[in-house]
């Protein structure tokens, strides 16, 4: 009887020992998953950090590691997305005009032919200090044709076609009679004019089909701001370029 009371003893601490052990194994394999875990989510993290460092670094062109540029990429704006999903922007010229490099955190937007351009990834030339920086913050539709930087910062275009007209000249003008040269003239003019309107183009269709600006929006005018203004009179540099009509023996 003792004997087989001493037995069913051992067999009981046998088992109390093995339950134990396997609550130790548990507990040991349980630890070593949540560490393993641990050092997984470590090291995706720090992946990510390093992929984010790079990203910044290489999107920046070595301007930061951090996000911390001066000059984001347009993808990286909200008025991108803005403008993207939520429709064009429509500005007053007194509203565009302050968007024109000085304000830190603005982009940075100049107009063609009334359309709104997002040119911050054009710093350089249009920023502040840059040699284009008087397109910032306006409509020179004018100047984009005729050149003149200084006189024609507008978006005014009446009388821009006189720049591609020959000048009258009264010897060589005897030439043709009165009909002939009203006829003349009259295709000089839709010449001239068309020129005007394909120089316009030129500059809309580049800002439109460049990779580096955004069309944002569209400049909103009063009802009738044109005839309120009086018409620009051709800038020197473009009137020096005229030449007198051809001689009609020689056209």
């Amino acid at each position: 009887m003792a004997d087989t009371e001493l037995r069913q003893r051992k067999a009981k601490d046998n088992d109390g020992k093995a339950n134990e052990s396997a609550k130790v194994r548990t507990r040991t394999s349980e630890d070593d998953n949540l560490g393993s875990i641990r050092l997984d989510i470590l090291r995706v993290l720090t992946f990510l950090f390093v992929a984010s460092c790079g990203l910044s670094y290489v999107i920046s062109s070595g301007e930061s590691f951090f996000w911390g540029m001066h000059n984001k990429p347009y993808y990286l704006k909200p008025e991108w997305w803005k403008a993207k999903f939520g429709g064009p922007i429509y500005l007053t010229p007194d509203e565009l005009s302050q968007y024109n490099g000085y304000e830190e955190g603005k982009p940075l937007y100049l107009a063609v032919n009334g359309t709104i351009f997002d040119v911050s990834n054009g710093l350089h030339m249009y920023g502040v200090g840059g040699s284009y920086h008087f397109f910032a913050g306006r409509d020179a539709s004018r100047a984009y044709v005729s050149g003149c930087f200084e006189e024609d910062l507008t978006p005014d275009m009446r009388g821009l076609e006189e720049m591609y007209l020959p000048i009258d000249d009264p010897e060589t003008d005897s030439k043709w009679t009165t009909a002939e040269m009203k006829e003349l003239k009259e295709q000089e003019l839709a010449e001239a004019s068309e020129r005007v309107y394909n120089g316009l183009k030129h500059w809309v269709d580049f800002f439109t089909n460049s990779p580096k600006y955004q069309m944002v929006g569209y400049v909103k005018r009063e009802e009738g701001w044109l005839e309120k203004l009086p018409t620009p009179v051709l800038c020197k540099s473009a009137q020096q370029k005229r030449k007198k009509r051809v001689p009609r023996d020689q056209q």
